[in-house]
């Protein structure tokens, strides 16, 4: 570890000097790579040079030992002891510390919900979903925007997408891709049966321009009539949008605004992220020497959380974890749940340093 720490401490004072220099400026865009790569180094640099310090101390007292000096050994007999104690805890913080961050982590997000098995309940299911998180990025402090909203007939949702930006957005909701599943009384169920049903969310993070280029000579762009339940979502013109992206088969609508313009811009805003992922999943796939995280894989076939209202409770199957407050989690109170699948993605990734 000591020689990693190092390595860390020359990087941050190469990058302090060269930021030092008045013509680093001229290039706008190797600076802003260079001023974030300083902001993320400053903490572990700090911790590393007192770990270095400590650890250079603990060297020379053990040499001491090693000596004639009866009393010079006894003075530092306790030092050794507390120096090692320091040591053994800065080392689990800093094993933390230098797993490596995933770089989308910071992005902003796109956030899709898909009705799945269950009919019309499952469509009020996803309404839940997308209000719950709306919540939650409202509690965040992020901004959000509807992409896409395709209503059902009874007030749910059969498909919505949601673009949001904050600070860490990817890295806080990444965890929320996968089969999420609802067991209640339907409200149109006059014999008071329980059912069940299921609904998609997929969290992407979101690309931008440097990430995926889009040629013009790869997309059809088709436009139609917007639809939907009534109101906002309907119009006379032609202002919905339908980009296939033809190389990969890949198709995004957006009917949201009532300009073409504006729903052109955020399918193509929406493509660029999905064919960002189809790329992200080629290239994790070919990391087969790389086991994934069992909370981060992002499988959207994969059953992970269900919501139980007769009984109050959401139980996330990835690690056992339940909680009785399921009116809260719904109101967009995740903080918990999102935490402890963190710590379990920090268990897993400290077992491969």
């Amino acid at each position: 570890m000591i020689d990693k720490l190092k390595e860390i401490v020359q990087r941050y004072n190469q990058i302090t000097e060269e930021l030092s220099n008045p013509n680093i400026v001229s290039d706008i865009e190797h600076f802003k790579n260079l001023s974030k790569e300083h902001s993320d180094l400053t903490e572990i640099n700090l911790k590393s040079l007192e770990y270095i310090q400590k650890h250079k101390q603990l060297v020379e007292d053990e040499e001491i030992l090693k000596g004639n000096d009866t009393e010079l050994k006894e003075l530092v007999q306790d030092e050794i002891e507390g120096l090692k104690a320091d040591l053994t805890g800065m080392e689990e913080v800093l094993k933390i510390m230098l797993i490596p961050r995933n770089p989308d982590d910071d992005k902003n997000t796109i956030l899709e919900i898909r009705s799945g098995t269950g009919g019309e309940e499952a469509a009020l299911f996803a309404s839940n979903l997308y209000r719950m998180y709306l919540r939650y990025a409202e509690r965040q402090g992020w901004m959000t925007e509807i992409l896409n909203l395709s209503d059902s007939e009874t007030g749910g949702i059969k498909e919505a997408v949601v673009g949001i930006k904050g600070k860490g957005a990817y890295g806080e909701l990444k965890f929320e891709s996968g089969v999420h599943r609802v067991q209640r009384v339907p409200a149109t169920e006059s014999s008071g049966r329980l059912h069940t049903s299921a609904a998609t969310v997929a969290v992407l993070p979101e690309a931008v321009d440097v990430d995926i280029i889009i040629n013009d000579t790869d997309i059809k762009i088709d436009t139609y009539r917007a639809s939907g339940a009534g109101g906002q979502h309907v119009n006379k013109t032609e202002s919905a949008i339908r980009i296939t992206h033809i190389p990969t088969g890949l198709v995004v609508t957006c009917q949201d605004e009532s300009s073409q313009h504006k729903n052109k811009d955020k399918a193509l805003k929406v493509l660029r992220t999905r064919l960002y992922e189809v790329k992200k999943q080629e290239e994790d796939s070919k990391r087969a020497s790389v086991r994934k995280s069992m909370v981060s894989t992002g499988d959207r076939s994969a059953k992970i959380r269900t919501y139980n209202f007769p009984q109050g409770r959401v139980t996330d199957h990835r690690i056992n974890l339940t909680l009785y407050k399921l009116d809260e989690i719904l109101d967009g109170d995740l903080v918990e749940t999102i935490e402890a699948l963190k710590i379990e993605e920090r268990k897993s990734q400290l077992s491969e340093i």
